[in-house]
């Protein structure tokens, strides 16, 4: 990819940021993107925030360095929250993160309950207290986090099916309490990619994420006209992980419309990152 696309980036520690990614080539169908997903650093849900901070930093500086991009997509919860001071001051351009949609599930809610489910460090976080205060002190909000979901997100990009069984086990709290949300908030880029299965299992529950909202303000940030429309751009998927970790999502990306697939070698500042074709 030549430096004069000044692609989009998208960044998150696995496949998750897909979801987002499928919402901005909606609205911007002729804009170059370039995905990058630090695989070796996933997940990111249970490390210290101080590594969080760090990885986001070295992954998205070492593509800037690569592609020159128009703008990042910080399409992880967990980066988001405690990454964004440090990447804004340091890249030369807009960084947009993404946080639950909060607002969005209370603003539907006709019965006042409304769920989040999201990894156990998004529930837990004060910025997620503050998004309930601010914009569904009104509502009963019920809960549920789960890193086995962020795994099975994975595992079914990569060709394997979703248990039922195992989906049911972790929406539980949502389906048999005497309170049952009528909204859902997806609070992890991860689980939109999983929606098919998910209102298979209820669809009385309406399931919303922040992906619509995030492809909006990236068109408010770079303009509708941004990108030709007689450009056919490449996109490229950088990742940090091992062959054998991404060669079963080659399929899925291919569909999804990555020409590229690339190793992305991430390294301390100061050392110029390398990267080698892989398919």
């Amino acid at each position: 990819m030549n430096k004069r696309a000044k692609p989009i980036v998208i960044f998150d520690s696995g496949v998750g940021g897909l979801s987002i990614y499928q919402e901005i080539k909606q609205v911007l169908p002729h804009a170059p993107v370039v995905y990058c997903s630090d695989i070796h650093g996933f997940p990111y849900g249970p490390k210290p925030e101080v590594e969080v901070i760090e990885r986001t930093s070295l992954c998205l500086n070492a593509v800037a360095e690569q592609f020159d991009p128009s703008l990042a997509v910080i399409a992880c919860n967990t980066a988001s929250t405690i990454s964004l001071p440090r990447v804004r001051e340091e890249l030369d351009f807009p960084v947009v993160g993404v946080v639950p949609a909060i607002k969005t599930a209370s603003e539907y809610s006709e019965k006042r309950c409304i769920g989040l489910l999201a990894t156990p460090g998004t529930i837990a976080r004060r910025y997620t207290d503050q998004l309930i205060d601010d914009f569904a002190g009104d509502c009963h909000v019920i809960r549920v986090g789960s890193s086995e979901l962020v795994q099975m997100a994975e595992q079914y990009l990569r060709g394997e099916p979703v248990s039922e069984r195992d989906l049911r086990k972790i929406l539980a709290p949502f389906l048999e309490g005497e309170l049952v949300p009528d909204a859902v908030v997806l609070g992890c880029t991860h689980f939109p990619l999983l929606r098919e299965a998910l209102q298979q299992l209820s669809a009385d529950i309406h399931w919303i994420d922040s992906g619509a909202a995030i492809a909006r303000r990236v068109v408010s940030l770079l303009g509708p006209n941004a990108f030709p429309a007689d450009s056919a751009p490449q996109d490229y998927f950088m990742h940090t992980g091992q062959a054998e970790q991404v060669s079963a999502l080659v399929p899925a990306l291919e569909n999804m419309g990555f020409a590229i697939v690339r190793y992305l070698l991430v390294e301390p500042k100061g050392v110029t990152p390398h990267s080698h074709d892989e398919t």
